[in-house]
Parts: structure tokens; sequence; C-alpha cells
């Protein structure tokens, strides 16, 4: 091995067998493109999700808003007029946007300042609305950059400068304003002075906003839609309008005179565009610097002494932490999964190769080839194809998923790369580390674990069983993904492969000893050549039973999200369609209802908020007080968790009000109530009730404590809530129908699809799924490499046989018995493996980030992992399948259309 070669051994080689160095090539391509496209689309989906979670979230909770007291006390009016004019209140804006610490920045589209009143202002014109006898009240605000944000419905856009003597100022007020408080342009608003006169607001104009969702119009809602504000924290205090008015900027100083406070003000929209999970942490150093750090007192300086800022962003991005904390172990275990299964194809690829090389090799080894020189070509043999192999599935994950940090998908790919480069020379290396004359026999029933070997399944069962406990006693929601955690799975799919291997003889010898004395061959041969398997056979049963279980586990996970989000939805609705309203509802809209297309079965509720309970429940308890229709109730709800016993809730004959009324209560409610009659008072009416069961939850009254009443037995006949079933409703023809009734419409079906809607969730599925779905390529992939490494020897074996009388029948059926043990080994085993895997990380797996969106992984109902039937029977099943076609294919195709005497002259390796 020393003298100079007569060819180029990596060319030679390649040459030699191009078939086997495109295969290559191709099975790293495609590894390292699922490897380097991983990471990138983890970061892709957490990056939309921040956003949309910032986006999504109203702009009061987060916006930046900055405060300070009207600057000038003591000044003189002029120079009080002059500190808040236009171009004064622009250079503070500009300095405080200069002063946010990246990397959080603001968006300058929905930004803006100036000043405004902190109390309301009483406007007591004759024309304006009074809901209960009290006038309406206004917060004036000369808000910045009107025009860019609005479009002139009539009149103008106020204009001018005016001070505190000024008797008049010129204001806008929105479309919807407009309307509500019955304001024309050319209106005139009176509010009380500071020691003065009245000062008058004139409206020049109305204006349309143009994003009325957006920061500008959002924060301060009550400047783009009225509202109605109870006057006290009393239940029951009387409301007036609040409405908003948008006052000139050189106006400004003409709230020095009223009795409203004003305060400077800058509003800061966060610009979302940019922001990446990565950044999170320097978001929220960022915000604390704001609320109580540097930052802040930086503004002191540039802004106001007085300065606060207030702002609810930080608990958003909290939310998003929770969800995402409770997503990414979980997505992470079909990552480490597939990382495994794709691991394993590589080293069978290489064992593989060096198995067909086996008499080449051990021949220069004899020839006095060192193992270091050997080892070496073959390394330089495989990075020729497997580096450029490698980068290219680099270029082609870059180029499907443009979104994502480069570095992890790099790492990813030299790890693709590194595996791929020294499966074969390891292998060779570690096989003709002694000189051999040919290659031993290494029988599955016949090997003999080492003391390494077993040292090593000792140390990777100890990390099983820790990664297990941690597991169940940590859980996954709300904390950060641990490696170690999210490879449980995997670890206890390693485990149960080792164990099988260790076990795999046993029942080799068992069927074969009854197997021998059959008068057919066929069987004994089968069961003989299946323990004849090489040693190496762990390697194909180790990817199919990770596979399997990340499948199980997977296919378990999915299900458990999707059956999390159908009894929300159901939860939240209480049928397929509710129709409420806090008003009644007219007589005939449940007839206008069934008329619907798709609507089988309607119900009328009537239901009375904050019923009193008595005294000895507790000072203050109060609960909803549903009267449904039991015949038509029970039907709606039959065969779900809310249905009732129709029967056993009908009111007694006789007057209302004079019977003891049946009921059902939630549990809180039934235990303040106890089992004896209890008397109510209901929508002005006295009625005696017995709770004769306790129910978690109701269709009627979803979300709150309930007691439920036939409503034969109360003298309110008129339904506020209307429970609609169908499977196929029409949700354009139902609001319709609706319409007139001043009532909301709310489908299952969209209440479902809103708990699907976020990018966290459907991305973190979207890529859950994916790589569930590639380990179960690879592992078809590594089932059919080992029946692949055995198929020249098998077609030698049927030629030999078929010169002893062997049919090509009994060949086929030789064939496919020999799979089947290895097959059924890993079937069983993978379906009792992701059975067990789940049964044990269950407790410590949490659904509800990954189940429900909009509601910060806090589920209202219980989403936990269950065993799924079809992930555990249907992959197993596939494997069976699969190996039995591919050998009968083999016996049909391969060996039924090569002769005899060329399959006995290929060569006798066994």
């Amino acid at each position: 091995m020393t003298g100079k070669a007569v060819a180029p051994w990596t060319r030679t080689r390649l040459r030699t067998a191009p078939g086997a160095a495109a295969a290559l090539a191709l099975l790293v391509l495609v590894i390292a493109w699922l490897a380097a496209a991983y990471p990138r689309g983890v970061d892709t989906y957490e990056d939309e999700g921040l956003r949309d979670t910032v986006a999504s979230a109203p702009p009061g909770r987060t916006a930046l808003q900055f405060t300070a007291g009207a600057p000038g006390l003591g000044l003189p009016d002029d120079q009080r007029a002059e500190m808040v004019g236009p171009q004064p209140m622009k250079q503070r804006f500009d300095a405080v946007v200069r002063n946010v610490p990246a990397p959080l920045t603001s968006d300058p589209a929905q930004s803006t300042y100036g000043l405004r009143t902190t109390r309301k202002l009483v406007s007591d014109e004759p024309y304006l609305p009074r809901p209960n006898g009290l006038p309406p009240r206004f917060t004036v605000a000369s808000q910045a950059d009107l025009g860019s944000h609005s479009r002139l419905v009539s009149g103008r856009l106020p204009a001018g400068s005016a001070g505190p003597q000024a008797a008049e100022a010129e204001v806008a007020v929105t479309a919807e304003t407009a309307r509500t408080l019955h304001i024309t342009a050319g209106s005139v608003l009176r509010v009380a002075g500071l020691g003065r006169p009245p000062l008058t607001f004139r409206v020049t104009g109305i204006v349309a906003p143009l994003l009325p969702e957006a920061g500008y119009w959002s924060v301060l809602s009550a400047l783009r839609t009225p509202e109605l504000v109870p006057a006290s924290d009393d239940r029951d205090a009387p409301k007036y309008w609040h409405g908003g008015l948008l006052l000139a900027p050189g106006a400004a100083a003409t709230l020095f005179a009223t009795e409203g406070k004003p305060e400077m003000y800058v509003q800061l929209m966060p610009d979302t565009t940019t922001l990446t999970a990565r950044q999170l942490g320097g978001v929220k150093s960022s915000l604390a610097s704001l609320g109580s750090g540097p930052a802040l007192s930086r503004l002191h300086t540039v802004y106001a002494t007085s300065a606060t800022s207030y702002t609810e962003l930080d608990r958003v991005l909290l939310s998003y932490e929770t969800v995402r904390g409770s997503i990414d172990p979980v997505v992470a275990v079909a990552g480490f999964g597939t990382a495994t299964v794709a691991a394993v194809v590589l080293l069978m690829a290489g064992g593989l190769a060096a198995s067909r090389r086996t008499a080449e090799l051990a021949l220069l080894r004899a020839r006095g080839g060192a193992l270091r020189q050997i080892a070496g070509r073959l390394l330089a043999e495989s990075a020729v194809v497997v580096v450029p192999a490698a980068a290219l599935g680099l270029l082609l994950a870059v180029l499907a998923v443009p979104e994502g940090r480069f570095g992890p998908a790099l790492a990813a790919t030299a790890g693709v790369a590194a595996l791929g480069c020294l499966a074969l020379p390891v292998r060779a290396a570690l096989t003709h580390r002694t000189v051999r004359s040919a290659a031993e026999r290494t029988d599955l029933v016949r090997e003999k674990p080492s003391a390494r070997r077993t040292v090593a399944e000792l140390t990777l069962l100890a990390l099983a069983v820790a990664a297990v406990f941690a597991l169940r006693r940590r859980g996954t929601a709300g904390g950060p993904t641990d490696s170690l955690l999210s490879a449980a799975p995997v670890l206890v799919g390693v485990i149960a492969a080792l164990v099988l291997i260790r076990l795999y003889p046993l029942p080799l010898r068992w069927a074969a000893r009854p197997a021998a004395r059959l008068r057919s061959t066929v069987g004994f041969l089968s069961l003989a050549r299946a323990g004849r398997a090489p040693g190496g056979g762990a390697l194909p049963l180790l990817a199919l039973l990770t596979a399997l279980t990340t499948a199980a586990f997977g296919g378990s996970v999915l299900a458990g999200s999707a059956d999390a989000r159908d009894r929300a939805a159901l939860y939240a609705t209480g049928t397929d369609a509710r129709i409420g309203s806090d008003l009644p509802l007219p007589k005939d809209l449940p007839e206008r209802v069934s008329k619907v297309p798709g609507v089988a079965g309607v119900s009328p509720v009537h239901i009375e908020y904050s019923v009193p309970l008595p005294s000895g429940a507790g000072d203050g308890d109060r609960t909803a007080v549903a009267g449904i229709d039991p015949a038509s109730y029970a039907r709606l709800t039959a065969g779900t968790a809310l249905g009732i016993d129709a029967d056993r809730l009908e009111a007694p004959p006789g007057a209302p009000g004079k019977a003891v009324l049946p009921a059902i209560a939630s549990p809180s409610v039934a235990r303040h109530l106890g089992k004896e009659p209890v008397r109510l008072h209901v929508g002005g009416q006295d009625v005696t009730v017995r709770v004769i069961a306790a129910q978690d939850r109701s269709a009627a009254v979803p979300q709150s404590d309930f007691l439920l009443l036939d409503t034969a037995g109360l003298r309110t006949r008129y339904p506020t809530v209307l429970l609609v079933g169908g499977a196929s409703l029409d949700a354009k023809a139902l609001r319709k129908a609706a319409e007139g009734a001043h009532a909301s419409v709310l489908l299952r079906s969209e209440v479902r699809q809103e708990y699907a809607d976020s990018p966290l969730q459907t991305g973190a599925g979207r890529i859950y799924a994916a790589a569930v779905a590639a380990g179960a390529g690879l592992a078809v992939l590594a089932l059919l490499l080992s029946l692949l490494r055995g198929a020249p020897e098998r077609s030698a074996l049927l030629a030999r046989l078929r010169t002893m009388g062997l049919t090509r029948r009994q060949g086929r059926l030789l064939l496919v018995l020999e799979a089947l043990p290895p097959a059924l080994l890993a079937g069983a085993g993978g379906a009792l493996t992701g059975w067990a895997s789940i049964a044990l990380l269950a407790p410590g797996i949490d659904l509800a980030g990954l189940a429900l969106a909009g509601t910060g992984g806090l589920a209202p109902v219980g989403a936990e992992l269950r065993a799924d039937p079809m992930s555990l029977v249907l992959p197993a099943v596939c494997v069976v399948l699969l190996a039995a076609g591919v050998a009968a294919a083999q016996a049909a195709w391969w060996s039924g259309r090569r002769g005899t005497i060329t399959e006995l002259r290929a060569g006798d390796a066994r």
C-alpha cells in the first residue's frame, strides 16, 4: 500500500460502481435537506407566531405609552402655549423614538403624540343623546397627523391656533361618533372652563379612519368609537356616552383652560415586521429598561422630568413564551425521532457498502494494507460523493425555507455530511481491524453480546429512565426545550429495540424445533434463514422501532390536539351553533332558523344572569339560571358530554311557581344548594328548586356556573338563546335568518378553526407531521436496505434449492416467510413500544399549546395525551405488509427472471 497507485483509487471506485455512488448521493441529499430545513422551519413558525401574537393583541396592550404632566406650570400662558406647539411636541416625539433601546423598534406609520385631557369634559348640549338622563362626556386630544390617518367625510379638518385665553377652538369627530351622538359639521360643544367662561369646541369636519383597528385609532378607542360607560362601579349604575374630540394641534394650549387636567402623551406601536423569536430576550430587556431603568432615565431628560411609561407588551410576550414553551418540546420529539432514523439509515448505507466489499477489503488487508490507509481512502471516496450532495441539500433547504437562521441549518448539514463520510470507513475499520481470510459468520442467533455492548445498553437504559422520570415530573408546559426530555420517546424505542434484539433468538429456536418435524421444508428453512441473518440486523430493527414509536407518538399527539379542539369548540358553543342576545329574541326566530338548510333541530333557552343564591351559600354568590325545553335540549346534546336526561328534568304539572322544579347544576352551585328544596328569585318570580344532578358543563351556559330548569315551570317563556343542531350548517344563511334580532351567531366549526388559526400552532403541526412522515419514509428505506443487503445471497439460495426440486411457488413462500419474523418483531414491538411510551410520558405532555390558539396555552378543557389506536396499528401493519411484499416481489421478479446457472456462478458467499 506504500507504492504509487496505478490508477487513482477514488476515480476507479466511482467508475466501478456509479449506481451505488449516485444512490448514496441521493440519500445524503434528502437527509441533508431535511436536516437543514427542520431548524429553519421551526424558526419560521416561531417568528410568524410571535409577530401574529403581537399584531393580533389589542393595540392598547402592545403600544408603548409615555405620558407626562402639562409642561410649564407657573409660567405665563403664552410661554406654556409655545411649549405645546406643533414643533416642540414633534421634537419631543422624535427624542422619545430615538431613545427606545434596540432591538425594540417602533412603527412610525401608527405612532402618534399630542396633548389630551385625563378627565372627561361634560357637554350639556340639548341635541346630544342621554341614555339614562346623563349628558355625554368627552376626551379631547390634539392627536398629530390626523389627515394621514383619516378620510374627510364632510366639512374640513380643524386648523388654526388658539391659546388658553381663546373662547373657541376647532375640532373634528369620527363618523361613528357623529352618528351615535347626533353631531354634524358645524355643531358646537361647550365645556366648562377653569376659572373662566365655558370653552366652545366647533366641529369643522367629520372623518372616517383609514385603519380603524390600527394603533393610531385603537389605543384610545373613544377617539374613534363612542362607548357607554357606567357612572359608578355599581352593577345597576346609570350610563352615559363617552366620546372623543380631535383638536387642531395648534390649539392644544386651549386645554389648559379646561378642567380636563391635560397631559402630554406619546404612543409608539411596536414594529413587528422584523421581530424574531431570537430577539425575545432583548425585547424584554428593552421593556424593562423603559419601565424602570436607564431608558426611562434618559426620557426624563429628553422628554419630561415627570415622564412615565406603560405597556402590556411584556405580558403579551409572556403569553407567547408560555405557548411556545409547551409546543417546542412536543415538536422536538418528532425531530429527535427523525434524526435517529436518518442516522441509522446512513449507518446502514455504510454497512451495506462495507458488506458488499468485504472480500475486497479482506484481500487488501491480507496483502499488507494498513488499516489507516484503507480507512483514509474510503473516507476520501465517500467525501467526494457526500460533501457535494450535502451542500446541495443545504442550498435546496435555504431556497425552500427562505426564513430562519443559517447557522443551525449549516451545523445540521455538517453533521449529516460527517456521518455520511465516516459510516463506510469506520464500519470497514471495525470489521477488518484483524486480518481475516474470509468473512466469519455473524448469525443473529449465535452472536453473543460483548461486555462493551452491555455497558452501552445499560447506559442508554439509565438515560431513558432519567428522561421518562424527568418528563413525568417536570412536564413540557411553560419550560424551555430540554433535549433529554424531548428524546424520551426515542430512548424508549432504542431500549425496546435492544431488548428485542436480545430476546429475538428465543422464539426462533422455539419455532424451529416443531418446524423441523413437518413434512415441508419451507417453514424450517425460513426460520433457519431468519436466524442466520447478520448480527448487524439491530440497525434496521432500531430504525423501524424508532420510526414506529415516533409515528405512534406523533399520531397520538395530532389526534389528541384535534380532540381537544373539538371539545373546546363544543364547550364554547354548546351545540353546532348558538344564537344569543341580551334581549328577548323575536318570537318567529326559531321557525326562521329551523328552515335554514342543514339545520336539524332548534332548542330555545331563556337565561337569567346573576341570580342571587341563598345567603347560606355565601355573601354575593350568584349564578346563571337557564330555562330550557328538556326534550329538544336533550336531542341536540345527545352523544356529547353536555347531554341530560330529559325525563328527570321535566317540571311537574301545576301552576308555575307552585311546584318544586328539578334542576341540574354545576358542581359549585350543587354544593351550595344541597339536595333539599331551595327558593330562588328568578326573573321577577320566586321558584322552588331541588338539585337532582350535578354536571361539569352545560350547552345553555357554557362559560360559567349554571342551574338548568324546565322552562315550563317558569312564567318567563321568551328565549334569549337558540341552540341549533346540524351537521353542515350554512353560516351565511344562518346569520341572514338572525338579521334584525340584535343577536350574535356563533358556529362550532368557526370556533374550532379559530383555535387552530395561530401561526404558532399551525406551523408546529405542519413541522410535526412532516417530521413524522420523513421518519416513516426513512424507516421504509431502512427496511429496504436490510432486505437489499441479503438479496444476492437469497437469490443464490433459491438457485441452489431449485436444483434440488424447489418450485417457484415454494421459493416465493420461503422468501416471504423468511422476511416475516423480523417484520412481525418490528411491527408488534413498535406498536407495543409506542403504547408504552405514551402511557409512560402522557402525564408530562401538555398539548394545550399545540391544540388551542388564543388561550395563552391555558386550555378550558383537558388536552391530555392518549394512545390513538390507528396510529399504533396502521404503521405496524404497513411494515409487515411491506416486508412481505418486497420479499414476494424479489422472488417473482428478480429470481424468476434470471437463470439458475447465472446465480450459481455469481459467487459462493454462503
